[in-house]
C-alpha cells in the first residue's frame, strides 16, 4: 500500500473513532450545588462560566460575548455565567431555532430541551463557525454539542464532547479536557 493510501486509511480509522459517540464522550468533572432555592442556578452559571473561560475564538477578543438560549433549559431558567474579572461581558438572549440560525449573533449555543429536528439544525448549522455549544438536556453528549451539563447525586457535572470541538474553529484550552476528565474536581 502506498503512503498516501497508507495516511488516508489512517485519517478514515481515526475519523470513525472520533465519530461515535461513545468515544467523542469524555467523563465529568463536578461542582457542588449548594443548598437552596438558587443552588442549582448558581452552579450551572459556575460551570458555564468556566467553560466560556476556556474557550478561544478566532481573531480579536470583543469587549462582549452573545449567548443565546435555545429552547427550554432543564436545571435552570434564569442563565447568567458567573465569569472571573478580566473576561469578556455576556449578554444572554432566549431565542428560537430559527432565530439563531438566521444570523451570526450567537457566539454561545446554550440548548434546552426542543424537538430533535430543531437540535439537528442548530448543530449542523454550528459545524465549521466559531459558536460554543452547551446543553443541558443530553447528559451523555452524544447529539452533538461540546459540552454537556448533568445532574449527579454529588453535584452538578459536564462532559465534554472531542467530536464535537474538533469540528470547527473555536480552540479550547487543553485544560478543561483534563477538568473533564478528573471525576469529582471543582471547576
Amino acid at each position: 500500500m502506498g503512503v498516501a493510501k497508507r495516511v488516508l486509511a489512517s485519517l478514515f480509522l481515526i475519523g470513525a473513532i472520533y465519530s461515535t459517540p461513545q468515544m467523542a464522550v469524555q467523563t465529568a468533572s463536578q461542582t457542588i450545588v449548594e443548598e437552596g432555592a438558587d443552588g442549582m442556578t448558581r452552579a450551572v452559571n459556575r460551570i458555564i462560566g468556566g467553560i466560556i473561560t476556556y474557550a478561544r475564538w478566532p481573531g480579536s477578543a470583543p469587549a462582549s460575548r452573545t449567548l443565546c438560549v435555545v429552547g427550554t433549559p432543564r436545571l435552570t431558567d434564569r442563565i447568567a455565567p458567573a465569569l472571573p474579572g478580566n473576561s469578556a461581558a455576556i449578554t444572554v438572549r432566549r431565542m428560537s431555532a430559527a432565530a439563531a440560525t438566521g444570523g451570526d449573533e450567537c457566539d454561545i449555543l446554550f440548548l434546552g430541551r426542543m424537538a430533535a429536528a430543531d437540535r439537528q439544525r442548530l448543530i449542523g448549522w454550528v459545524r465549521g463557525r466559531a459558536v460554543l455549544t452547551i446543553s443541558d438536556d443530553d447528559p451523555g453528549c452524544l447529539y452533538g454539542a461540546m459540552f454537556c451539563l448533568a445532574t449527579k447525586p454529588a453535584g452538578l457535572s459536564f462532559s465534554v464532547n472531542l467530536d464535537a470541538i474538533g469540528r470547527g474553529p473555536l480552540r479550547i484550552d487543553p485544560r478543561v479536557l483534563k477538568i473533564g476528565q478528573a471525576d469529582g474536581g471543582v471547576p
